[in-house]
């Protein structure tokens, strides 16, 4: 039987059997709660934008090149393509890289967003692309950011370069879409691939300005891959750290007890009210979709399952099944397809 489910036509049945066999049940606090502990653990000074851009015009699309500031000595930089259409407000989508890529990955992306009357804006997660002086060198320098904040000794200026703070980034990056004069406010999305949906819900969740989100291959469960020893495929995502990490703590290999303690330190509470299947709550009645495939290490299934449970009762709650759908990819692993290329895109057409 091929696995697929589409959520438009799931039955509360189905929803019932993924939790009773998730063998996961935490009580996470309400999500008022969770939202404000999360900003909290990542706020920090907001500084001036300081938008700088250049501009280059062509037929079909106006893009734009330049940067904002998220913090004082943080410049991001961004990537935006902008139909060329004359002055109106336009619909945006933010739309993020895996590890080891770059904005730029993501072009063909926008471009596809510009035919269809949607801004287009990427930018380069922290330790990526030109947040490195020269272009980073895939991700080799955010897996020694990641490892010197696991070094860190100093806990009043403990960093959290492994996800934690490009979703602060996404969030002064929304505070300049909304400041610009061609874009809608109220019509701004977000998705990303792997690490880049990753940072898509821990942002988009607490943050009500971003009304529709798309993750692909970024759904899962922190706590599930940890008890049932699922953990690889994410932990080498920044291999390096963990290696240094389980030296540190005098193991002879990576293992459950120093992945666990590398993200409670780098990813505080991760593995509780800010896992996937507690954040994606605060997402509903918000037009989600979620894209996976069936055999990925890194977003095992049964852990994706309780998350999207979790988020389906949140959706049901508010009268919003409508407005949640999933896609899962049989046999293949922690790979994006050309199919789930298309529908991510048909999500933003339909819903800003």
């Amino acid at each position: 039987m091929p696995f697929k489910i589409k959520v438009f036509c799931v039955s509360m049945l189905f929803v019932l059997r993924v939790l009773s066999s998730a063998a996961q049940q935490i009580d996470y606090p309400a999500t008022d709660q969770v939202a404000a502990d999360f900003k909290k653990l990542l706020e920090r000074p907001r500084v001036p934008l300081n938008p700088a851009f250049d501009v280059i015009q062509t037929d079909s699309v106006i893009i734009e090149h330049g940067f904002i500031y998220s913090e004082k000595n943080e410049r991001i930089p961004i990537l935006i393509y902008k139909p060329a259409t004359g002055m109106r407000l336009y619909p945006a989508v933010i739309f993020l890289h895996g590890t080891g890529g770059k904005k730029e990955d993501n072009r063909k992306f926008l471009y596809q967003l510009v035919k269809r009357g949607i801004m287009g804006v990427s930018i380069d997660a922290r330790f990526h692309g030109e947040r490195i002086a020269g272009g980073a060198h895939g991700s080799r320098e955010y897996v020694a950011a990641a490892t010197a904040a696991w070094e860190n000794k100093d806990r009043a200026h403990q960093t959290h370069p492994f996800l934690f703070d490009t979703a602060f980034d996404l969030w002064r990056v929304t505070d300049y879409l909304t400041s610009r004069p061609d874009v809608d406010p109220n019509r701004i999305g977000m998705g990303g691939i792997s690490m880049g949906g990753i940072e898509t819900w821990l942002a988009a969740s607490v943050d009500p300005r971003i009304r529709v989100i798309v993750l692909d291959i970024s759904v899962q469960s922190f706590q599930w891959s940890l008890v049932n020893d699922q953990w690889q495929g994410r932990a080498g995502t920044i291999r390096g750290t963990h290696l240094q990490a389980a030296k540190d703590l005098g193991d002879s290999a990576v293992n459950k007890q120093n992945v666990k303690a590398v993200w409670d330190k780098l990813l505080p509470h991760i593995t509780g009210e800010f896992d996937c299947p507690s954040l994606l709550r605060l997402i509903a009645p918000r037009p989600l979709l979620v894209l996976g495939t069936e055999n990925d290490p890194n977003c095992p299934l049964p852990g994706a399952n309780i998350a999207y449970a979790s988020a389906m009762q949140a959706y049901r709650s508010k009268n919003a099944a409508n407005k949640i759908s999933r896609d899962t990819t049989p046999k293949l692993f922690h790979t994006s397809t050309t199919e789930h290329f298309k529908m991510a895109l048909d999500w933003f057409s339909k819903w800003l």
